[in-house]
């Protein structure tokens, strides 16, 4: 059956920086209404995010305290493998 959302790309962004996290998730809801952003400010509570609800994309910072972007990428690929993830950073 075909709702309002059925079309809708849903993205899990995380990123340990609360703030930031919102702010990326705010500018992703932006660029079009096509998306669903929620957000995790820690990499376990990502993945524990992924066993609750199905995502489309995983967008991720790099640098995070528990543990970075690659080793984030390599526990989602585990359970995942074909799920999409956009990997970014803001460092310099």
């Amino acid at each position: 059956m075909d709702g309002p959302d059925s079309h809708r790309i849903s993205v899990l962004h995380v990123d340990d920086e609360p703030g930031l996290a919102e702010t990326t998730a705010e500018f992703l809801r932006q660029q079009s209404d096509g998306f669903s952003v929620e957000t995790a400010t820690s990499t376990s509570e990502g993945l524990k995010r992924l066993t609750e609800a199905p995502f489309d994309c995983i967008v991720s910072d790099y640098d995070m305290a528990d543990m970075d972007g690659i080793e984030f990428l390599r526990a989602v690929r585990a359970e995942y493998p074909d799920l999409p993830f956009v990997l970014f950073t803001g460092l310099n």
